[in-house]
């Protein structure tokens, strides 16, 4: 659905949530179904593939994304029930990893399959700068503090691993190798960007603690003020809890979603046991699934995978992938005839920026006021900015992340009536990165790749002037 600023200034859009339709997106019912993915487009493809013969389940709610969604009940005992697990091994998913983890450790019969492996070659490394030093000398009040949005920080190299936003993680903690460490530090703002010192001579400290119910024996936690050091002491997954200390009481926790910490064997990068040394897992852009022509490598895994499983039917998985993989290249097709077709190269997206990798492929930008890895942390300067690119290129048309809005059939994210309110912007659009579905997109029967032809494709044509 696309508004106009006459529409959203008069009605009012985005003042009211409204909730979403849950259930599973699945056709196949319990009793037939033989693989769960780990969210829609995942889903979507493994459906392509496998067809009737080999349905799978998607436990994510209609309305919802992947990322930042925890699942309720046990889900792990309802996978375990069938043959395969199907996920992206990126701490984005940090609730799959998990059960990746918990499936390969108690149940061998299981198939887990990594869509991300074989990726890497085109995996987009986070764009990220090195640790903030703190701000020292005034005095940070609690409620002027944005504890609802801060980064972690491996401490070995000051790299950035992910940040925490409001109910969920992006990016997370990196394996950590047996009788090895891991040191993490925090940054935590205030409302005028001043980075809080945290330390145990200083009124802030970081803490973590265990999540309920996670296994114990598995890491061991040190916290040192400024950063908390994981301990490797057995090899498991479990969940921690970070936690944040004014004056020695707790004034902030990230137990909304626990993040996940894997113990294993060896790591790349290695450790001295005190938690300094060199080397830190890096950590790329996950939203490789919005670029067809990654689609394709992925489709074409799912179908080899099934075959591993199922070897029986190899050659019908094999032609559901072919005959599939061609609708996917037709897609690819219309993005590069869009952009030879564009007046321009740039357009506004009011939200981050899911769409690296389509960008990256077909050779256009797109402008937000937070980047991939700060979403709904925009400042004065960063919408500031964003207006003058689109006084500076006439831009009438913005984008807006559905997903990123309460109700992603009926309600604008609240940047868009910023840029309306500011701007002489008519007209807002939206830019699926295919992460989820809503009840109307569902009710249509679209998929990925009439999200794609039916969303995206339209919604840059008018952006890019196509």
């Amino acid at each position: 659905m696309n508004y106009t600023r006459r529409s959203v200034l008069k009605s009012g859009l985005g003042a009211a949530a409204v909730g979403t339709t849950a259930g599973c997106l699945g056709d196949a019912t319990s009793d037939n179904v033989r693989g769960y993915a780990s969210f829609f487009a995942l889903w979507d493809w493994a459906q392509q593939v496998g067809g009737d013969r080999f349905p799978f389940e998607n436990p994510v709610e209609v309305g919802r994304m992947g990322h930042g969604w925890s699942p309720d009940g046990d889900l792990v005992r309802d996978i375990a029930g069938t043959e395969c697990f199907l996920y992206l091994d990126t701490p984005e998913f940090s609730w799959a990893q998990n059960i990746a983890g918990e499936l390969e450790r108690d149940y061998d019969d299981v198939h887990v399959i990594d869509a991300m492996e074989g990726l890497e070659p085109y995996l987009i490394p986070f764009d990220t700068d090195p640790m903030p030093e703190p701000d020292y000398g005034p005095e940070y009040d609690p409620e002027d503090l944005l504890f609802e949005e801060f980064d972690i920080y491996d401490r070995r190299s000051n790299e950035q691993l992910g940040y925490w936003h409001v109910e969920h993680w992006h990016g997370g903690v990196p394996d950590v190798a047996v009788d090895a460490a891991v040191p993490i530090g925090i940054v935590i703002e205030d409302e005028q960007g001043r980075v809080v010192p945290l330390g145990d001579d200083e009124p802030y400290r970081v803490d973590a603690r265990l999540a309920d119910g996670a296994d114990a024996d598995v890491v061991e936690i040190e916290s040192r003020g400024d950063r908390v050091v994981f301990h490797g002491r057995s090899v498991g997954s479990t969940a921690v809890v970070f936690e944040i200390y004014y004056e020695g009481e707790l004034v902030y926790d990230t137990a909304d979603e626990p993040a996940g910490v894997d113990v294993v064997e060896s790591t790349a990068g290695g450790s001295n046991g005190d938690g300094e040394s060199d080397g830190a897992r890096e950590y790329h852009d996950p939203h490789v699934w919005t670029d067809p022509v990654l689609a394709v490598r992925t489709v074409e895994r799912i179908a080899a995978d099934l075959a591993e499983i199922d070897p029986e039917h190899a050659d019908e998985y094999a032609e559901n992938a072919s005959a599939y993989a061609e609708r996917l290249r037709e897609v690819d097709s219309q993005f590069e005839t869009l952009v030879d077709e564009a007046d321009r190269d740039v357009a506004v997206l009011a939200g981050h920026d899911s769409f690296q990798y389509l960008e990256r492929r077909y050779g256009f930008e797109l402008r937000t006021p937070v980047g991939v890895t700060a979403d709904a942390a925009e400042s004065f300067d960063d919408v500031s900015r964003l207006i003058d690119v689109i006084e500076q290129r006439d831009i009438d048309t913005v984008l807006y992340d559905p997903f990123e809005a309460h109700d992603p059939d009926e309600e604008l994210p609240q940047m868009v009536e910023v840029i309306f309110e500011h701007t002489d912007i008519e007209e807002a659009m939206p830019l699926t990165p295919a992460e989820g579905t809503t009840p109307e997109w569902q009710e249509n029967g679209w998929g990925w790749v009439e999200q794609m032809e039916e969303i995206n494709l339209p919604s840059l044509r008018a952006a890019l002037g196509a």
